[in-house]
């Protein structure tokens, strides 16, 4: 599937190839503090089916809970968050921020990684009042 993206301003965008059964929701701590949410949903790629456009992104470098590195990309001007990669091998493997996908509402994630830090209430959320807009 091709898809297009990026940030808030617009300033750093993106298009990419993507295969929509590597899209996953990930509830680690690490996500919920980059984010301000319960979650986080990423879509995978490989380097080469990932073409950044406009200005490139600011990359900060921050070791997981698992003692792996993860690289964190972000627009410079607006400071939305775009993609996440490794060091060495795992630099060629990049999670695209669902949030940033121009066509997100036609990716739907098929698994969920690290449950064990996802708040209880998570789970109730379909019970809880809803408006079409606000």
């Amino acid at each position: 599937m091709h898809i297009t993206g990026g940030c808030h301003c617009g300033r750093t965008t993106y298009e990419a190839e993507l295969d929509p059964q590597r899209v996953a929701i990930c509830h680690c701590s690490d996500c919920q503090k980059l984010t301000g949410s319960p979650f986080r949903v990423t879509a995978v790629v490989s380097d080469s089916d990932l073409k950044i456009t406009g200005n490139q992104p600011k990359m900060y470098k921050r070791v997981a809970e698992s003692g792996r590195v993860r690289q964190q990309y972000f627009c410079p001007e607006c400071g939305s968050q775009l993609f996440v990669n490794g060091e060495g091998e795992a630099a060629k493997v990049w999670g695209i921020r669902w949030g940033s996908i121009d066509q997100r509402l036609e990716i739907k994630p098929l698994r969920q990684v690290w449950c064990r830090s996802a708040p209880a209430w998570l789970a109730d959320i379909g019970e809880l009042p809803a408006k079409q807009k606000d």
